[in-house]
């Protein structure tokens, strides 16, 4: 009750002041020389070490429901990514890096700090982990979705898929994320993002290949990643109503 409390005051005030953003703690990323990507301590590590409970985590998971919805499929806009389906070491990163302030967010950091502790990162990824995943999520659009997809698979397999996989699949063990299925709109803010040095607690070997890519690029290979399919358990088709005779 004290979460979903929290969650709805939250949700109220976030757009209407800049109070929660500023309470942000902000530590040092991809601008300092010592930064280190996936560095095992903390937080983080704790939670990276704790098997995670499935019925707690869905009730930690009530803060994030609001946002990603309750099925873990965020939204096609693009504002919010699906989380059904993603790996539960880049999930824990995440809010970790969020809750400590090395990757800015200042829409999901009041939520992300009312998880209490690292057992606490732990369920929330054990239960986002145990959800089925979506059948449909964004895709790019555009009347020139074939070419764009066709452009962006050259461009994936060049130089993506070494770290994301062919399938784009990611890495469990590397922090690499599933990408294959994301929304294109998600994915083509973040890569933008990582490109102009917006996102930082992105991976510097990735920032050094991005940077490169035009807008155009993005968007080809975002459109490509959107079109491919996330791997795992799909969610079930639901049954076709009857109609009446």
């Amino acid at each position: 009750m004290k979460k979903i409390l929290f969650l709805a005051i939250a949700a109220a005030l976030i757009p209407a002041t800049n109070a929660f953003a500023q309470a942000a703690p902000k530590h040092a990323g991809i601008e300092s020389k010592d930064y280190q990507w996936a560095k095992m301590e903390g937080e983080m590590k704790a939670a990276l070490d704790t098997k995670g409970n499935v019925k707690d985590g869905e009730d930690a998971y009530e803060v994030c429901g609001a946002c990603h919805l309750p099925s873990g499929a965020g939204r096609a806009d693009g504002t919010f990514p699906q989380l059904a389906g993603q790996h539960s070491t880049v999930l824990i990163k995440q809010m970790a890096d969020i809750r400590a302030g090395t990757r800015d967010n200042p829409t999901m950091y009041p939520f992300a700090k009312v998880l209490t502790d690292p057992t606490e990162l732990a369920n929330v990824a054990a239960y986002i982990n145990s959800l089925c995943i979506p059948l449909d999520h964004g895709h790019y659009e555009g009347a020139d979705a074939a070419k764009q997809v066709s452009m962006g698979k050259e461009l994936y397999e060049k130089q993506c898929a070494e770290c994301h996989g062919k399938d784009g699949d990611g890495n469990k063990a590397k922090f690499y994320p599933v990408i294959a299925g994301q929304h294109y709109k998600y994915l083509l803010r973040q890569m933008t993002e990582i490109r102009d040095g917006k996102r930082r607690n992105a991976n510097p070997d990735m920032v050094k290949i991005i940077k490169a890519y035009t807008d155009a690029q993005l968007v080809a290979i975002s459109a490509y990643q959107s079109s491919m399919s996330m791997p795992g358990a799909m969610c079930k088709a639901k049954p076709t109503a009857k109609k009446k005779g």
